[in-house]
């Protein structure tokens, strides 16, 4: 598990995760006016037409193609910018800790605003373009300044706080208008999906990006990535599905960030996605501080073979994405939630307790970071499905935001105290505590009502704009005037 959880749709990872009104019962989608016996006799009667397979929605394959495709040129000026700072510009080591420190300062900074925002908007599409637009600029700049003789540190500071408030702010927006582009049945498939792109991208990105900068030099690569943008926006361009959302009543932006901050702590299900979600990137983030010093310096991996560890979590993760499709459809999100955490700290565990001849560990540690990677998309795209089914349409920017902010924030705190708790009690300690405290993250999920009400409904609740409207009207008064998440 050498990856945390990411925001799914709207990240990877993460784990994303999303939704719910305060004070609201364990499902929001439950809140409509009751139905006549009659009309509810007809609805069971006369079965919902199966909808048409996403690989044959055009839509949805114009959005995971815009995805994939920026995703992978991201994944590329990771490598590219930072080779740029070192080999052109000779930065110094307190400069790419600040490069580096930047890339998620957008997120602590503008993560919760960015939901209020997302929230307030009648159609999503136009701010994700222009966020495509602007971070393909900015990205651009880079080698224009470099063949000019104007590239330094600092400028590749404000690049990467660019990009970085375009992403957030595009991450808001993906999330409710994925809402418009796929069925409430199909949203699993949908993330599931995201996951397995970013798997991909993650698998194929560096090894794209060492072979750009060997053959364009490492300012040039970076000419990748504003293209990928480009070709996202574009992408997103073709896009028919109509938006008109309802848009969240405002009462200014504090107000509106803390309506999401209480409706991910009090609904029940929210918050067992939350706890879990930090709890999971917590001491996954401590375990990776650690990783790569426990495996050379400890169990004696080859630094060859540690790349090729890494890459089988991210086919582990297409095949997480191609099985928690299937078994969704048969078991329910709520199931596969259930047990996928389960299995969360095997690989660390592994890691932690493993000895023997290295064709002894080379094996154990291939197949279960394989497993691990399949379980991080699975319970990821679980996370965002709930997650969404869970929310009412007003607040999902901003709970899916809030999310986010905790679920990813939490990364920097987790990295530091496994750093730090690695001088006093060792590598190896530090490891087996992060299993223990990975493992902790069951008990969210487990004693919430995810465990009760763990079968999927026989038939997928259907968002018309009466509902929108009852929706509305119910959240309001019940408060009288936010996922990562992920994986």
């Amino acid at each position: 598990m050498k990856r945390s959880l990411h925001n799914g749709p709207a990240t990877p990872g993460t784990p994303s995760a999303p939704s719910a009104g305060t004070t609201l019962p364990t499902s929001t989608a439950s809140q409509v006016i009751p139905t006549p016996p009659q009309a509810a006799s007809s609805d069971i009667a006369t079965p919902a037409p199966e909808p048409i397979p996403l690989r044959k929605q055009r839509d949805y394959r114009l959005l995971w193609t815009a995805r994939t495709i920026s995703i992978t040129g991201s994944e590329v000026s990771k490598l590219a910018i930072p080779l740029t700072a070192i080999t052109l510009l000779a930065a110094s080591p307190f400069q790419m800790g600040l490069l580096t420190a930047v890339a998620s300062l957008p997120a602590l900074l503008f993560g919760l605003q960015s939901g209020a925002i997302a929230d307030r908007l009648i159609r999503h599409r136009p701010l994700m373009i222009a966020c495509e637009l602007v971070s393909c600029a900015a990205a651009a700049t880079v080698p224009m300044a470099w063949l000019l003789g104007l590239l330094n540190v600092p400028w590749l500071i404000i690049i990467a706080l660019v990009i970085g408030t375009a992403g957030v702010l595009f991450k808001a927006a993906n999330f409710p208008h994925l809402a418009a582009v796929v069925s409430p049945a199909q949203r699993t498939e949908a993330m599931a999906g995201f996951h397995a792109s970013y798997s991909v991208a993650s698998v194929s990105g560096p090894g794209l990006a060492g072979l750009l900068v060997q053959i364009l030099t490492a300012p040039l690569a970076v000419l990748a990535e504003a293209l990928s943008f480009l070709t996202s926006a574009l992408l997103l361009r073709k896009i028919r599905t109509p938006e008109q959302n309802e848009p969240a009543a405002t009462r200014g932006m504090w107000r509106d960030v803390v309506e999401g901050l209480r409706a991910c702590v009090t609904h029940p299900i929210l918050r067992a996605l939350l706890g879990a979600g930090v709890t999971i990137n917590f001491f996954a983030t401590a375990y990776v501080a650690v990783y790569m010093l426990y495996m050379v310096n400890t169990l004696g991996i080859p630094k060859s073979l540690i790349g090729v560890l890494i890459a089988l979590g991210g086919a582990g993760g297409l095949l997480g994405a191609w099985i928690t499709t299937r078994l969704s459809k048969r078991y329910g999100e709520n199931r596969i939630l259930l047990i996928s955490v389960i299995f969360f700290p095997v690989e660390i565990l592994a890691v932690g307790l493993i000895d023997g001849p290295l064709w002894w560990k080379l094996s154990l540690l291939a197949i279960t970071g394989t497993m691990s990677g399949a379980v991080v998309v699975a319970f990821a795209t679980c996370m965002g499905a709930i997650s969404l089914r869970e929310t009412s349409p007003e607040l999902r920017g901003r709970v899916n935001a809030t999310m986010t902010f905790a679920v990813q924030g939490v990364i920097a705190l987790g990295g530091l105290a496994g750093g730090v708790l690695a001088e006093f009690v060792g590598l190896r300690q530090v490891i087996l505590i992060s299993a223990l405290g990975v493992a902790t993250s069951a008990i969210w999920i487990w004693t919430s009502p995810l465990r009760q009400n763990h079968r999927r409904p026989t038939t997928p609740p259907q968002e018309t704009p009466d509902r929108h409207s009852t929706r509305s009207q119910t959240l309001d008064e019940l408060i009288s005037s936010k996922r990562h998440t992920s994986a």
